[in-house]
């Protein structure tokens, strides 16, 4: 049957170490093994549960690496933090990022969460919605219009200019990387695409679809959203994900289930996953890289 949904796969965090040359084969076996997208988290680093202090490559850097090294698939963060750069600065990464490419770039945001990465290095962790709310303001109408004045609370860019433009007319597509009611507030006038974490929905299809009902409940009227979201595959049963447990609530989804999965999923109104792999290595990518080759017969 033809594939119902486009597919990706987020690369490791800090699972493990990853050295960077392996980095890049993993984005390469990826887009060799059909999946449709290739995402990165955006943080700075974490505390773990055995004591330890790790953190991941940093995102904006590792995309426009990935961008040299694939051809086809999508890419993007998942989500930028809009607290780590000023927005002016982080539409201007988009774009550049999106150049590099070839119009291949996703812009997920959000507010951010992990308040031990915030103090580490140096950033507020007050107001991030209220943050959020103008950085959006500002990102967006750069992505999309090029140009743009704003004054507010938080941030002020007079006259500010965004040359190069992105690659497609009317920029990248920008998804919201929050169901929470503020959030989507914010965000559903204006994103192409909103998305839920796998544990925020417990990794189940009857959940997503619950939530994604929630979502088309305040939808403005007149509007459309893709719904996205965030999928956990367990392949060697470790139990761990970042480095931490994930929460017993969440549903195990397995290989040989993933298929019925992922079409539940597109039943009740995904248009993109993001498959989290347990472990995330060449072989986890190969083996459900089969999975989907049989989706498409």
């Amino acid at each position: 049957m033809p594939r119902p949904l486009k597919i990706g796969v987020q690369l490791p965090e800090v699972e493990r170490f990853v050295p960077w040359p392996e980095y890049l084969d993993l984005a390469r076996l990826a887009e060799a093994s059909g999946f449709d997208s290739i995402w990165v988290g955006d943080h700075l680093l974490y505390d773990l549960k055995d004591g330890s202090t790790r953190g991941p490559y940093e995102a904006w850097t590792t995309l426009a690496a990935i961008a040299t090294v694939t051809e086809r698939v999508e890419i993007g963060p998942l989500v930028a933090s809009t607290s780590f750069h000023a927005p002016a600065m982080l539409a201007k990464q988009a774009a550049t990022v999106d150049a590099i490419s070839g119009g291949r770039l996703i812009v997920g945001l959000g507010a951010g969460w992990n308040q031990r990465e915030y103090t580490a290095y140096g950033f507020p962790f007050d107001r991030r919605v209220s943050r959020f709310e103008e950085a959006l303001t500002i990102i967006e109408r750069l992505l999309r219009e090029g140009r743009t004045t704003f004054h507010g609370t938080y941030y002020d860019v007079e006259d500010c200019v965004l040359d190069p433009r992105p690659v497609a007319p009317g920029g990248p597509p920008i998804m919201l990387g929050s169901n929470s009611p503020r959030m989507l507030s914010i965000g559903l006038p204006v994103v192409d695409q909103w998305n839920v974490w796998w544990s925020i929905y417990e990794n189940r299809v009857d959940r997503f679809a619950e939530v994604k009902a929630e979502v088309d409940a305040v939808m403005p009227e007149g509007r459309y959203v893709e719904a996205t979201c965030a999928v956990l595959v367990t392949v060697g049963g470790t139990g761990r994900l970042m480095g931490n447990e994930y929460d017993a609530r969440v549903a195990t989804v397995a290989p040989d289930g993933l298929a019925d999965h992922l079409r539940g999923l597109a039943d009740a109104g995904a248009t993109h996953v993001q498959l989290c792999l347990d472990p995330i290595t060449a072989d986890s990518i190969e083996l459900v890289g089969r999975v989907l080759a049989d989706l498409d017969r």
